[in-house]
């Protein structure tokens, strides 16, 4: 099983980038299965409701989210109704929306399925807490693990250092663990005993000629003032990452292959092609 994990989905050229660079990807590879993580696929933070359906219809099987999950309202409001869409596992049992889900991969009955899961880490950050990622994670793959030997963690956290704690753990229990948040693709993709594929951060699908996705100039004047400002989305250069996983029939994982994908600058007519969000 050859699974494509699309790295965080940023503002509008993050999803022009998507539609683009997904098509050609599956031209080049046999791609059985389609993650993305669009939590940022909203004006650069957060997900809309007519964004995860547009992303849905573009070839997404499944998109994560992380501390952005909850930013737009019109999302919340329908996360019960939406089940491709996932916030993170470890969090209240009161929030909206689910962490984890088994899916099929085809739609024959002997298709076999896979399990995908997201965890939130705990340091660096103020306006969403998750649980204990470490005690939750034993407990989640369990649950999983008795569906389908094939099951992918998305780990959405800021620290390196959480995130290569978590791999450890996680070191022969699940396929893979595929860092998430930071915005930056990191060069240690690897397989570690056991069979698990993990990378510290699978990077931004968006501009490369950016901050994190975002204008490299209102960053700066956040930095200089204090004030956050994240509506400015940065547009140039244009780049579908991710990572390319190669799982064999005990859902052990054979390969992991860093993807970086540069696609066409933007026209007019792109922005145009984009549908309309409702309430942030």
């Amino acid at each position: 099983m050859r699974i494509l994990y699309i790295a965080e989905i940023v503002g509008k050229v993050g999803i022009y980038a998507f539609k683009k660079g997904l098509s050609d990807l599956k031209q080049e590879n046999p791609i059985d299965f389609v993650i993305a993580c669009a939590d940022g696929a909203t004006g650069g933070n957060g997900l809309g409701r007519n964004h995860a359906g547009f992303l849905r219809k573009l070839g997404a099987q499944v998109l994560t989210t992380g501390e952005c999950c909850f930013y737009k309202k019109d999302l919340v409001e329908n996360l019960a109704k939406i089940p491709y869409v996932l916030r993170p596992d470890n969090l209240n049992r009161e929030a909206p929306g689910i962490g984890s889900r088994i899916f099929k991969t085809g739609t024959k009955p002997s298709d076999p399925k896979i399990a995908i899961g997201v965890l939130l880490g705990q340091s660096g950050f103020q306006r969403l807490h998750g649980n204990n990622p470490f005690s939750a994670l034993p407990v989640l793959l369990e649950r999983l693990r008795q569906e389908t030997p094939y099951v992918i963690i998305d780990f959405h956290a800021e620290a390196s250092a959480e995130k290569g704690t978590l791999f450890a753990l996680a070191a022969g229990r699940c396929s893979a663990v595929i860092g998430s948040h930071n915005r930056v693709q990191t060069a240690d993709e690897r397989i570690l005993p056991g069979g698990t594929a993990v990378i510290t951060d699978a990077g931004r699908t968006g501009s490369t000629e950016s901050v994190g996705g975002v204008n490299k100039e209102k960053r700066i004047q956040e930095y200089l003032t204090g004030i956050p400002e994240w509506t400015k989305e940065a547009v140039d250069k244009p780049e579908l990452q991710g990572v390319l996983i190669e799982l064999d029939g005990a859902g052990k994982a054979c390969s992991i292959e860093r993807i970086r994908h540069k696609v066409p600058d933007m026209l007019l007519q792109d922005v145009q092609e984009e549908p309309q969000e409702g309430i942030a």
